[in-house]
Protein backbone atom coordinates (compact mmCIF):
# COMPACT_ATOMS: atom_id res chain seq x y z
CA UNK A 1 0.00 0.00 0.00
CA UNK A 2 2.94 2.06 0.83
CA UNK A 3 4.56 1.92 -2.69
CA UNK A 4 0.92 2.77 -4.08
CA UNK A 5 0.73 5.88 -2.48
CA UNK A 6 5.05 6.84 -3.71
CA UNK A 7 3.51 5.89 -7.46
CA UNK A 8 0.58 8.26 -7.17
CA UNK A 9 3.13 10.89 -6.03
CA UNK A 10 5.87 9.81 -8.57
CA UNK A 11 3.41 10.16 -11.41
CA UNK A 12 0.49 12.27 -10.63
CA UNK A 13 1.95 14.07 -7.87
CA UNK A 14 -1.02 13.50 -5.58
CA UNK A 15 -0.59 12.87 -2.20
CA UNK A 16 -1.67 9.19 -1.27
CA UNK A 17 -1.94 7.85 2.14
CA UNK A 18 -2.55 4.02 3.05
CA UNK A 19 -5.54 2.97 4.98
CA UNK A 20 -5.28 -0.65 5.84
CA UNK A 21 -7.95 -2.06 7.33
CA UNK A 22 -7.94 -5.30 9.93
CA UNK A 23 -11.16 -6.15 8.73
CA UNK A 24 -12.21 -8.41 5.69
CA UNK A 25 -16.20 -7.69 6.31
CA UNK A 26 -18.07 -6.09 3.76
CA UNK A 27 -19.88 -3.89 6.06
CA UNK A 28 -17.14 -2.70 8.59
CA UNK A 29 -14.77 -1.95 5.38
CA UNK A 30 -17.97 0.11 3.94
CA UNK A 31 -18.40 1.74 7.35
CA UNK A 32 -14.61 2.65 7.84
CA UNK A 33 -14.34 4.06 4.78
CA UNK A 34 -17.37 6.51 4.84
CA UNK A 35 -15.77 7.75 8.31
CA UNK A 36 -12.84 8.63 6.82
CA UNK A 37 -13.93 10.11 3.25
CA UNK A 38 -14.14 13.91 4.26
CA UNK A 39 -10.57 13.61 4.58
CA UNK A 40 -10.00 12.54 1.09
CA UNK A 41 -10.45 13.87 -2.51
CA UNK A 42 -10.74 10.51 -4.17
CA UNK A 43 -10.74 6.26 -2.86
CA UNK A 44 -8.67 4.03 -4.67
CA UNK A 45 -9.45 0.23 -3.07
CA UNK A 46 -6.75 -1.84 -3.38
CA UNK A 47 -6.50 -5.87 -2.38
CA UNK A 48 -9.68 -6.44 -2.04
CA UNK A 49 -10.74 -10.07 -3.23
CA UNK A 50 -14.57 -11.17 -5.43
CA UNK A 51 -17.50 -10.72 -4.70
CA UNK A 52 -16.90 -8.41 -2.10
CA UNK A 53 -15.20 -6.06 -3.74
CA UNK A 54 -18.02 -5.61 -6.03
CA UNK A 55 -20.32 -4.84 -3.55
CA UNK A 56 -17.88 -2.49 -1.64
CA UNK A 57 -17.02 -0.26 -4.72
CA UNK A 58 -20.75 -0.09 -5.95
CA UNK A 59 -21.77 0.99 -2.11
CA UNK A 60 -19.32 3.27 -2.09
CA UNK A 61 -19.70 4.94 -5.31
CA UNK A 62 -23.45 5.46 -4.50
CA UNK A 63 -23.15 6.31 -1.03
CA UNK A 64 -19.83 8.89 -1.66
CA UNK A 65 -19.29 12.31 -2.94
CA UNK A 66 -15.94 11.83 -4.09
CA UNK A 67 -14.93 9.46 -7.13
CA UNK A 68 -13.95 6.06 -5.49
CA UNK A 69 -12.17 3.34 -8.36
CA UNK A 70 -11.21 0.15 -6.87
CA UNK A 71 -7.78 -0.62 -9.16
CA UNK A 72 -7.30 -3.97 -9.31
CA UNK A 73 -10.75 -4.00 -11.34
CA UNK A 74 -10.85 -0.93 -13.19
CA UNK A 75 -6.77 -0.26 -13.43
CA UNK A 76 -6.32 -3.29 -15.03
CA UNK A 77 -9.57 -3.87 -17.70
CA UNK A 78 -8.30 0.02 -18.67
CA UNK A 79 -4.75 -1.37 -19.46
CA UNK A 80 -5.82 -4.48 -21.42
CA UNK A 81 -8.16 -2.61 -23.59
CA UNK A 82 -5.39 -0.07 -24.96
CA UNK A 83 -2.98 -3.17 -25.37
CA UNK A 84 -5.70 -5.12 -27.72
CA UNK A 85 -6.67 -1.89 -28.93
CA UNK A 86 -3.26 -1.62 -30.49
CA UNK A 87 -2.90 -5.34 -31.04
CA UNK A 88 -6.14 -5.71 -33.32
CA UNK A 89 -4.15 -2.34 -35.58
CA UNK A 90 -1.26 -4.97 -35.66
CA UNK A 91 -2.94 -8.46 -36.56
CA UNK A 92 -5.70 -6.17 -39.10
CA UNK A 93 -8.62 -7.25 -37.36
CA UNK A 94 -12.72 -5.70 -36.17
CA UNK A 95 -13.26 -5.67 -32.85
CA UNK A 96 -16.94 -6.68 -34.32
CA UNK A 97 -16.00 -9.92 -35.39
CA UNK A 98 -13.14 -10.97 -33.23
CA UNK A 99 -13.62 -13.77 -30.54
CA UNK A 100 -12.77 -13.22 -27.03
CA UNK A 101 -11.70 -15.79 -24.45
CA UNK A 102 -11.50 -14.53 -21.07
CA UNK A 103 -9.77 -16.91 -18.58
CA UNK A 104 -10.66 -15.90 -14.99
CA UNK A 105 -13.94 -14.47 -13.06
CA UNK A 106 -11.92 -12.80 -10.47
CA UNK A 107 -12.03 -8.88 -9.95
CA UNK A 108 -10.16 -8.42 -13.04
CA UNK A 109 -11.81 -10.65 -15.12
CA UNK A 110 -15.35 -9.50 -14.29
CA UNK A 111 -13.86 -5.66 -14.82
CA UNK A 112 -12.15 -6.63 -18.24
CA UNK A 113 -14.98 -8.83 -19.41
CA UNK A 114 -17.42 -5.60 -18.41
CA UNK A 115 -15.72 -2.80 -20.19
CA UNK A 116 -15.10 -4.72 -23.55
CA UNK A 117 -18.29 -5.04 -23.97
CA UNK A 118 -18.86 -1.57 -23.28
CA UNK A 119 -16.31 -0.67 -26.10
CA UNK A 120 -18.04 -2.82 -27.83
CA UNK A 121 -16.67 -6.42 -28.10
CA UNK A 122 -19.99 -8.91 -28.90
CA UNK A 123 -18.62 -12.21 -28.78
CA UNK A 124 -16.63 -13.04 -25.61
CA UNK A 125 -16.89 -16.71 -23.71
CA UNK A 126 -15.24 -16.21 -20.14
CA UNK A 127 -14.35 -19.22 -18.28
CA UNK A 128 -13.18 -20.46 -14.81
CA UNK A 129 -11.45 -23.32 -13.17
CA UNK A 130 -14.21 -25.59 -14.05
CA UNK A 131 -14.32 -24.55 -17.94
CA UNK A 132 -16.85 -22.36 -19.55
CA UNK A 133 -19.28 -19.73 -17.87
CA UNK A 134 -22.25 -20.79 -19.63
CA UNK A 135 -26.27 -21.54 -18.75
CA UNK A 136 -25.71 -25.72 -18.75
CA UNK A 137 -23.87 -25.53 -15.28
CA UNK A 138 -25.68 -25.10 -11.64
CA UNK A 139 -22.84 -24.11 -10.05
CA UNK A 140 -22.74 -20.16 -10.91
CA UNK A 141 -22.33 -17.76 -8.58
CA UNK A 142 -24.62 -14.26 -8.65
CA UNK A 143 -21.41 -12.77 -10.07
CA UNK A 144 -21.20 -15.41 -13.26
CA UNK A 145 -25.01 -15.35 -13.44
CA UNK A 146 -24.41 -11.76 -14.29
CA UNK A 147 -21.32 -11.67 -16.59
CA UNK A 148 -23.57 -14.83 -18.48
CA UNK A 149 -25.95 -12.28 -19.70
CA UNK A 150 -22.94 -10.42 -21.92
CA UNK A 151 -21.15 -13.16 -22.85
CA UNK A 152 -21.42 -16.69 -24.43
CA UNK A 153 -24.27 -15.73 -27.25
CA UNK A 154 -24.17 -19.21 -29.07
CA UNK A 155 -23.70 -21.00 -24.99
CA UNK A 156 -20.78 -23.28 -25.69
CA UNK A 157 -19.83 -25.52 -22.85
CA UNK A 158 -16.70 -27.38 -22.17
CA UNK A 159 -13.04 -26.69 -21.17
CA UNK A 160 -10.74 -23.79 -21.57
CA UNK A 161 -9.56 -25.56 -24.41
CA UNK A 162 -12.81 -26.25 -26.07
CA UNK A 163 -13.35 -22.20 -25.90
CA UNK A 164 -9.93 -21.45 -26.77
CA UNK A 165 -10.55 -23.22 -31.01
CA UNK A 166 -10.62 -20.60 -33.22
CA UNK A 167 -10.73 -17.81 -30.77
CA UNK A 168 -8.53 -14.38 -32.08
CA UNK A 169 -7.66 -13.66 -28.17
CA UNK A 170 -7.38 -14.88 -24.72
CA UNK A 171 -7.15 -12.99 -22.23
CA UNK A 172 -5.69 -14.49 -18.69
CA UNK A 173 -6.17 -13.14 -15.43
CA UNK A 174 -5.75 -16.91 -13.15
CA UNK A 175 -2.76 -19.02 -12.86
CA UNK A 176 0.39 -19.77 -14.52
CA UNK A 177 1.13 -22.74 -16.67
CA UNK A 178 -2.51 -23.23 -17.90
CA UNK A 179 -1.60 -23.48 -21.68
CA UNK A 180 0.83 -24.50 -24.12
CA UNK A 181 1.95 -23.97 -27.84
CA UNK A 182 0.08 -26.92 -29.24
CA UNK A 183 -3.32 -24.93 -27.47
CA UNK A 184 -2.35 -21.79 -29.02
CA UNK A 185 -2.29 -23.26 -32.06
CA UNK A 186 -5.76 -23.93 -32.49
CA UNK A 187 -6.60 -20.35 -32.20
CA UNK A 188 -7.43 -17.85 -34.82
CA UNK A 189 -4.59 -17.23 -37.51
CA UNK A 190 -2.80 -13.91 -36.18
CA UNK A 191 -3.92 -14.63 -32.66
CA UNK A 192 -3.84 -12.26 -29.96
CA UNK A 193 -2.42 -13.74 -26.01
CA UNK A 194 -3.07 -11.18 -22.86
CA UNK A 195 -1.73 -14.15 -20.22
CA UNK A 196 -1.25 -12.16 -16.90
CA UNK A 197 -0.83 -14.77 -14.29
CA UNK A 198 2.05 -13.46 -12.23
CA UNK A 199 4.59 -14.20 -11.40
CA UNK A 200 4.23 -17.22 -13.87
CA UNK A 201 2.39 -16.42 -17.02
CA UNK A 202 -0.82 -18.51 -18.07
CA UNK A 203 1.92 -19.48 -20.85
CA UNK A 204 5.02 -17.76 -21.53
CA UNK A 205 5.38 -15.69 -24.45
CA UNK A 206 8.21 -17.42 -25.79
CA UNK A 207 5.96 -20.68 -26.32
CA UNK A 208 3.14 -18.41 -27.05
CA UNK A 209 4.37 -17.27 -30.01
CA UNK A 210 5.98 -20.84 -30.92
CA UNK A 211 2.44 -21.83 -31.16
CA UNK A 212 1.72 -19.00 -33.76
CA UNK A 213 0.28 -15.87 -31.44
CA UNK A 214 1.20 -12.53 -33.47
CA UNK A 215 1.04 -10.84 -30.00
CA UNK A 216 1.50 -11.43 -26.66
CA UNK A 217 1.27 -9.29 -23.50
CA UNK A 218 2.08 -10.47 -19.77
CA UNK A 219 1.74 -8.77 -16.08
CA UNK A 220 6.05 -8.72 -16.20
CA UNK A 221 8.26 -6.18 -17.14
CA UNK A 222 11.11 -8.05 -17.87
CA UNK A 223 8.93 -9.18 -21.11
CA UNK A 224 7.25 -6.65 -24.17
CA UNK A 225 4.24 -5.26 -23.70
CA UNK A 226 3.74 -5.11 -19.67
CA UNK A 227 -0.09 -4.97 -18.62
CA UNK A 228 0.64 -2.46 -15.87
CA UNK A 229 -2.21 -0.94 -13.99
CA UNK A 230 -0.01 2.03 -13.03
CA UNK A 231 -0.67 3.61 -16.29
CA UNK A 232 -4.26 3.66 -15.61
CA UNK A 233 -4.68 4.71 -12.05
CA UNK A 234 -2.30 8.11 -11.09
CA UNK A 235 -4.05 9.63 -14.68
CA UNK A 236 -7.55 8.55 -13.74
CA UNK A 237 -7.25 10.04 -10.15
CA UNK A 238 -5.71 13.29 -11.26
CA UNK A 239 -8.13 13.89 -13.73
CA UNK A 240 -11.27 12.95 -11.52
CA UNK A 241 -9.96 15.32 -8.42
CA UNK A 242 -8.72 18.41 -10.19
CA UNK A 243 -11.95 18.00 -12.64
CA UNK A 244 -14.07 17.59 -9.10
CA UNK A 245 -16.14 15.36 -10.66
CA UNK A 246 -18.09 12.67 -8.38
CA UNK A 247 -17.69 9.62 -10.40
CA UNK A 248 -15.22 7.49 -12.56
CA UNK A 249 -17.57 6.65 -15.20
CA UNK A 250 -17.18 3.56 -18.01
CA UNK A 251 -17.21 6.09 -20.41
CA UNK A 252 -13.86 8.01 -18.98
CA UNK A 253 -12.42 4.08 -18.73
CA UNK A 254 -12.73 3.56 -22.19
CA UNK A 255 -11.37 7.52 -22.75
CA UNK A 256 -8.44 6.88 -20.84
CA UNK A 257 -7.60 3.22 -22.86
CA UNK A 258 -8.01 5.50 -25.73
CA UNK A 259 -5.94 7.96 -24.96
CA UNK A 260 -3.02 5.62 -23.98
CA UNK A 261 -3.44 3.78 -27.12
CA UNK A 262 -2.85 6.84 -29.07
CA UNK A 263 0.78 7.31 -27.11
CA UNK A 264 1.94 4.35 -29.24
CA UNK A 265 2.18 6.04 -32.67
CA UNK A 266 3.92 2.96 -34.81
CA UNK A 267 2.19 -0.21 -32.72
CA UNK A 268 4.07 -3.74 -33.32
CA UNK A 269 3.75 -6.85 -31.98
CA UNK A 270 6.85 -6.14 -29.42
CA UNK A 271 5.41 -1.90 -28.80
CA UNK A 272 1.70 -2.19 -28.22
CA UNK A 273 1.08 -0.60 -24.86
CA UNK A 274 2.89 2.91 -23.61
CA UNK A 275 5.70 2.50 -20.97
CA UNK A 276 5.32 3.33 -17.25
CA UNK A 277 7.82 6.21 -17.86
CA UNK A 278 6.51 8.15 -20.64
CA UNK A 279 5.99 11.27 -19.51
CA UNK A 280 2.56 11.50 -21.94
CA UNK A 281 0.96 8.62 -19.92
CA UNK A 282 -0.34 10.60 -17.06
CA UNK A 283 -1.27 13.99 -18.84
CA UNK A 284 -3.43 12.03 -21.36
CA UNK A 285 -5.18 10.35 -19.08
CA UNK A 286 -6.02 12.77 -16.94
CA UNK A 287 -7.38 14.97 -19.67
CA UNK A 288 -9.24 12.31 -21.51
CA UNK A 289 -11.02 11.52 -17.64
CA UNK A 290 -11.56 15.63 -17.45
CA UNK A 291 -13.31 15.89 -20.59
CA UNK A 292 -16.16 13.88 -19.66
CA UNK A 293 -16.27 15.05 -15.74
CA UNK A 294 -19.18 16.35 -14.57
CA UNK A 295 -18.88 17.65 -11.38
Amino acid sequence: MEGKAVLFKRFANIDGFPIVLATEDTNQIVAAVKAIAPTFGGINLEDISAPRCFEIEARLKKELSIPVMHDDQHGTAIVVLAGLINALIVVRKKKESIRVVINGVGAAGVAITKLLRRYGLRHMVVCDSQGIVSNKRRDLTPIKKEILKITNRNNLSGSLLDGLKNADIFIGVSKGNLLKASDVATMAKRAIVFAMANPTPEIMPDEAKRGGAAVVASGRSDFPNQVNNALAYPGIFKGAIESRTTQITDEMKIAAALALARIVKKPNPNNIIPDLFDKLVVPAVSNAVKKLAKP
